[in-house]
């Protein structure tokens, strides 16, 4: 499937009610993406998500309200950073684009390395904020174990600000999507067993060959967690480099395969590739949540907060999936991409 006119985002079509500008495509959700459900269902139709999106000042599509520019932010500075690979630095464009057209001096860092770069860089003052995933705050700056770290959005946001707070910082809301390991399949396959969910595995599994990186053994969000709490055994498991996830699968050398929910495949080739619904919510919420220090919001007034707020609101996983297919398959720049959703999807003109 081609991306290079702008087709329109299906997933954006379902939340935000299709917008003139969008042309639908088909991608399986799955993992902790329980923001979006409520969300979606708020969404209003498609005639009135278009008059909706075309006012200036007024609500864009799907109850996201389109951003007005506030004279009162221009006196203030922000610098938005991400890490430095293209899902990272799609939000880290959409955020900085977004903030700009409120009225604020806003620049991108789009460089950082780890999470503990990025967060040492924010404590420093050398970024504003930028976007972290919750389960990775919470196993890799507060040692969490990944089953310890909960499978909803909300309860992962919760448990990440309390500990932010005690070092001066705070975490926003977390976006609807959540980048997560994912059980994956050909389509072929989830037909052929009547798939859909991770628990339709049940008697089935024993048939089937399961492929995940060297430590998904170990991992709650991958053989482990499959194993313990959904109670599956499986004909093989085999360790294999992650790059070669969609390979195997392609080859016929697994019939499943240990995914990420937003990997750009899903929305390019979703007539080929499906992922399971983890229906018991056993792997760690993966929503992005915006990290930055208290004193730079309070600084930066309330259009800081509520801009990031409001640009996430159609950041739904398939609509993720497809943004990362058109950086990482179809070669747009991040700042490309973010320009052409927040278009899309009526925050600017």
């Amino acid at each position: 499937m081609r991306f290079n006119n702008y087709k329109p985002l299906m997933a954006l079509a379902m939340l935000i009610a299709a917008l003139s500008l969008a042309v639908g495509i088909s991608a399986c959700g799955g993992g902790s993406d329980t923001t979006s459900e409520a969300t979606e269902a708020e969404s209003p139709g498609k005639e009135e998500a278009g008059e909706e999106a075309g006012a200036e000042g007024e609500e864009a599509a799907g109850g996201a309200e389109a951003i007005t520019s506030n004279p009162e932010n221009a006196k203030v500075s922000l610098t938005i950073g991400s890490k430095n690979f293209p899902e990272q630095e799609i939000l880290g464009e959409i955020y900085t684009q977004a903030l700009r057209a409120a009225g604020y001096k806003a620049t991108s860092d789009l460089s950082l390395g780890s999470e503990t770069v990025a967060l040492k860089t924010l404590k420093a003052g050398q970024i504003s904020g930028y976007p972290e995933y919750a389960s990775t705050a919470l196993t890799s700056f507060f040692g969490l174990e990944p089953e310890e770290v909960p499978s909803d959005a909300t309860e992962a946001w919760e448990k990440a600000n309390a500990e932010l707070e005690k070092e001066g910082l705070e975490a926003f809301e977390p976006t609807p999507f959540a980048s997560a390991n994912a059980v994956g399949l050909l389509k072929t396959t989830a037909e052929k067993y009547n798939l859909k969910t991770i628990s339709d595995l049940e008697g089935v599994s024993e048939k089937l060959s399961l492929y995940g990186s060297p430590e998904c053994r170990q991992r709650i969000d991958c053989l482990a967690g499959l194993e313990k709490l959904y109670g599956l055994k499986f004909k093989e498991f085999k360790p294999v480099d992650i790059s070669l996830r969609y390979t195997v699968l392609e080859k016929g050398q697994a019939d499943l395969s240990i995914l990420f929910t937003t990997d750009p495949q899903l929305s390019a080739e979703s007539e080929k590739f499906v992922i399971l619904e983890d229906d018991k919510h056993v792997f760690p919420a993966g929503n992005v949540i915006f990290l930055t220090k208290k004193k730079t919001a309070e600084e930066a007034g309330p259009d800081y907060e509520k801009t990031i707020l409001n640009v996430q609101k159609g950041l739904t996983l398939e609509v993720m999936q497809e943004l990362d297919a058109r950086v990482e398959l179809e070669k747009q720049t991040p700042k490309e991409a973010a320009a052409a959703y927040l278009e899309s999807a009526g925050y600017v003109k």
